[in-house]
């Protein structure tokens, strides 16, 4: 018999390795100790029977969305066990997921995305600083909520407005800043940072405790300065990097520029987008030809 479990232990610690998130170790875990509770002996699945599971799963109540990714999580675990030399001929390697329609990313409007932030500028105290730098830079630069807590006030580059960014897998890459971000971050670092860090706190972003942000954090500070807009959308931080990346294709950025600046290994990925921008033509051409 070979012992499923153990070599799931196995694949999760190199995952932690390298860089996976929490979350996506925590589905992996539970995806695949679903299917190894079905036969934990790793010798006993061949293709056929792999298949066959993942039928079962697509005929009960699990969306296709879910589907793909138990697919995805197996696919990915024989992948491991065969460069361990414990599986040969892998027999995931031809094993299919269901297809399904990415829903479109949800975003803010150009005018809802600079009424957040000015609603952000109206709180008080060294707290309202931050948050403003906050958005600006989440907005701004279209950083992950775990990118912006990652910053450290070594990765600002002032003289060419740019921040070393760490994002998935630990891949560094530099995104510009503009003024408005320059400007917020500039003053938060000033009068606002000060009174809340701790003596040896390298974290750009921090709490009233004088220690980093977390992503938590990031998500109830937007919810703060949401409560305090006329937006009457429940957003998270993740739609200022979904509008980031959408308003600049609106106004004519070139698809893999966006791609870089957002850390997408796939061109693939950031097309999606691009949806969403040919929606704004259609409606603005709708609007404003005389023979639309």
């Amino acid at each position: 018999m070979t012992d499923g479990y153990a070599w799931l232990e196995r694949y999760l610690t190199e995952l932690a390795g390298r860089s996976a998130s929490p979350h996506t170790i925590s589905a992996y875990r539970s995806d695949l100790g679903q299917w190894l509770a079905v036969d934990p002996d790793l010798a006993a699945w061949d293709s056929r029977r792999l298949r066959k599971y993942v039928m079962a799963r697509a005929a009960g109540a699990n969306t296709a969305r879910t589907v793909a990714r138990k697919v995805a999580a197996l696919r990915s675990f024989y992948r491991f066990l065969e460069r361990e030399g414990v599986v040969d001929p892998n027999p995931a390697r031809r094993i299919a997921g269901p297809r399904f329609r990415r829903a479109l990313p949800r975003v803010l409007t150009i005018d809802e995305a600079s009424a957040l932030i000015e609603a952000a500028m109206k709180q008080a105290g060294p707290r309202g600083l931050r948050n403003w730098a906050l958005l600006e830079v989440l907005y701004g630069g279209g950083l992950r909520a775990s990118e912006v807590v990652g910053l450290n006030l070594g990765d600002v580059d002032w003289s060419a407005r740019f921040l070393k960014v760490r994002g998935k897998g630990k891949k560094e890459r530099w995104v510009p800043f503009g003024s408005k971000a320059d400007e917020a971050l500039s003053t938060y670092l000033g009068a606002g940072r000060p009174a809340l860090a701790g003596l040896d706190e390298s974290a750009v972003f921090v709490n009233h405790r004088g220690g980093r942000l977390n992503v938590r954090s990031v998500g109830r500070i937007v919810k703060s300065v949401l409560a305090a807009s006329a937006i009457g959308r429940n957003i998270s931080p993740h739609w200022l990097r979904h509008s980031f990346a959408t308003h600049l294709l609106m106004n004519g950025a070139d698809l893999r520029i966006v791609q870089d600046l957002l850390g997408h290994e796939s061109l693939h990925t950031t097309q999606i987008y691009t949806h969403i921008s040919q929606d704004h033509l259609t409606r603005v051409y709708q609007r404003a030809h005389p023979r639309a």
